[in-house]
């Protein structure tokens, strides 16, 4: 544990490094932080941006692979919130407010009621009204992505941007078999399917209002759940076309502005 000036001081290190666009040493390099000391400091990050007057409208989950535990040495994903001000709007990324972007897709889950503890994915499947295609655009305020767990959750979950497609209803196929194809200029980067995430999408969305039930938060009703990328992150340069096709919820386009 670190003491609460100390973690406000991470949390201005990070807002900064946001603000300003320049990129910081990892926090880890000089602080033993606990998973607790990461995720208040993420909390105070989101108070600034609140303060600047975005609003939170939803959650991601990431490290939702096995792969992506392993390099991490943790066996749960984690979470970070989604403020309204990260969504695109049309299909164009704006690659000034980015540092070292990469996309991943990944399906959005919109509820249409609370969910009550403890809760399965079965459970998340009935609570939800829509799901959405979505390329989650993550970046990092740590310089050449060299984090730690800790970091990761500092800095918000290596959020950044969401670009988003239509809604549609749950399909009747099991989620943990849609497919997803990721193109960057036309070319074939990576593909996946649903099981990559917790086995399936929903157990993410599961595990997130289980964990933020334990902080006294839970997911909104009509707020948006990224649940956790199919794929490998793959890196984005400016003028990089995106595209990511599911095999029944949709494709998103985007494009990473000049």
């Amino acid at each position: 544990m670190v003491t609460a000036d100390t973690r406000d001081q991470l949390a201005e290190s990070l807002y900064t490094a946001l603000r300003e666009q320049s990129p910081i040493d990892r926090l880890t390099a000089e602080y033993d932080l606990s998973i607790s000391d990461a995720y208040d400091i993420q909390t105070r990050l989101i108070d600034r941006r609140l303060d600047d007057g975005a609003e939170v409208v939803g959650h991601k989950v990431g490290l939702t692979s096995d792969g992506i535990q392993e390099q991490l040495g943790v066996d749960e994903p984690d979470f970070g919130r989604l403020l309204d001000t990260m969504f695109v709007e049309g299909r164009e990324i704006p690659s000034e407010e980015l540092l070292q972007p990469r996309v991943e897709p990944e399906i959005g889950f919109i509820l249409d009621e609370p969910l009550e503890p403890p809760v399965t994915y079965l459970d998340v499947l009935d609570a939800t009204g829509s799901v959405l295609p979505v390329v989650e655009v993550i970046d990092s305020r740590v310089r050449d992505w060299d984090i730690r767990i800790e970091d990761t959750i500092a800095d918000n979950a290596s959020s950044a941007l969401y670009v988003a497609g239509e809604r549609t209803s749950v399909p009747e196929t099991d989620l943990s078999l849609e497919g997803v194809k990721l193109y960057k200029n036309g070319t074939l980067e990576s593909s996946g399917v649903g099981a990559a995430v917790l086995d399936h999408p929903a157990r993410s969305v599961a595990w997130l209002a289980n964990t933020l039930a334990d902080l006294d938060e839970t997911i909104e009703a009509g707020h948006i759940v990224l649940s956790g990328s199919l794929t490998p992150a793959v890196d984005l340069a400016p003028g990089d076309v995106i595209s990511v096709e599911f095999t029944s919820i949709g494709t998103v386009n985007a494009r990473l502005s000049e």
